[in-house]
C-alpha cells in the first residue's frame, strides 16, 4: 500500500531534502521517524529536492507499507490519525506532519505531480522576520521585473538558470505563472509555478530578475540570457532562506482518501 504525507518544514537547520553523506537532511529525519514507529525499514520519496536552507510550507512525500495479516484475520494496518499524531511527537519542532492519506499504488510523489509552486520573499528594510526573507535595500523597479517575468512563458529550456553538472536528462520546464506582488510596505512576494523545476532554478531566476529591477540588465538582455543556455550569463543565485515550496498538485484520481 502506498501513502502520501503532507508536511512542512523550516529548512534552516537542514542540508536540503535529499539524503547526503555526513549531513542532516529532512528526508533522513523522516525516514528514521517512520522506521521507528512502523517497526520496519521505511523510506520516503519526496516531490522535490529542496536545497540547503530552503523551506517548505507544503511538501508531499510517499512511502509504502504492507500490513501483515495474522492467522486470526487481524493485521497491523496503519491508523493514519495516530501515525500523524505520533510522528509529530517524535519529529523535531521544525518538521510538521499535516496529513497522511492512502493513494493508488502507482501514485508517485515526484513523477505524478503536475505542477509545483514556489514563493520567494524579498524585503526592502529591516524586520524581525528577516531569517525568512532576503533583504535588498536598493531601489527596484518591480513593474519592470514583472515585464521580464512574462518573457519566461516564451521558453522551455532554462539551462541558464540551472545548477551545473546535475543528473537530469532535460532542462526543459513549462512555466505557467511568474509574478511579483507587494504584500506589506517593505515586503514583496515572488510566486512561480511550473510543471517541474531544475536545481537552483528559482533562486537563479530571482537573482536575474533583481538585475532587471535595479537596471543592470534590460528586458532584451534578460531574454538573451535565457537563449544563451549558459548559467554563467545569468545573475547570482539569491539566498535559500527566503524560498518556500508552497504547493504541489496531483491528478485527483490518484487519491483514495483525502482527509
Amino acid at each position: 500500500m502506498r501513502f502520501f504525507i503532507n508536511l512542512s518544514y523550516d529548512g534552516r537547520k537542514y542540508h536540503g531534502w535529499q539524503i547526503q553523506p555526513g549531513a542532516i537532511t529532512v528526508q533522513e529525519t523522516l525516514n528514521k521517524a517512520l522506521t521507528t514507529l512502523l517497526r520496519t525499514p521505511t523510506e520516503v520519496v519526496g516531490a522535490g529536492r529542496t536545497d540547503a536552507g530552503v523551506n517548505a510550507s507544503m511538501m508531499i512525500a510517499h512511502f509504502d507499507f504492507c500490513p501483515e495479516v495474522k492467522e486470526d484475520g487481524s493485521s497491523n494496518m496503519i491508523d493514519l490519525v495516530q501515525l500523524r499524531y505520533r510522528l509529530n511527537k517524535l519529529l523535531p519542532q521544525d518538521i510538521a506532519i499535516h496529513n497522511i492519506f492512502k493513494v493508488t499504488d502507482d501514485a508517485h510523489a515526484r513523477f505524478s505531480a503536475t505542477s509545483r509552486t514556489y514563493h520567494y520573499y524579498l524585503i526592502t528594510d529591516k524586520t524581525p522576520f528577516e531569517p525568512y526573507a532576503y533583504r535588498f535595500p536598493q531601489p527596484l523597479d518591480f513593474e519592470k521585473m514583472n515585464e521580464a517575468c512574462s518573457v519566461l512563458f516564451e521558453y522551455i529550456d532554462f539551462t541558464s538558470f540551472s545548477k551545473l553538472h546535475t543528473d537530469v536528462k532535460t532542462n526543459n520546464c513549462k512555466i505557467m505563472y511568474a509574478h511579483w506582488k507587494q504584500v506589506t510596505p517593505i515586503k514583496w512576494e515572488f510566486t512561480i509555478t511550473a510543471d517541474r523545476f531544475l536545481r537552483n532554478m528559482v533562486r537563479a531566476i530571482v537573482g536575474t530578475l533583481i538585475d532587471v529591477g535595479r537596471g543592470s540588465i534590460t528586458i532584451k538582455e534578460f531574454r538573451n540570457i535565457i537563449e544563451k543556455k549558459d548559467r554563467c550569463s545569468a545573475g547570482t543565485s539569491v539566498p535559500g532562506n527566503a524560498l518556500f515550496l508552497a504547493d504541489i498538485t496531483y491528478p485527483q484520481e490518484l487519491m483514495i482518501e483525502d482527509k
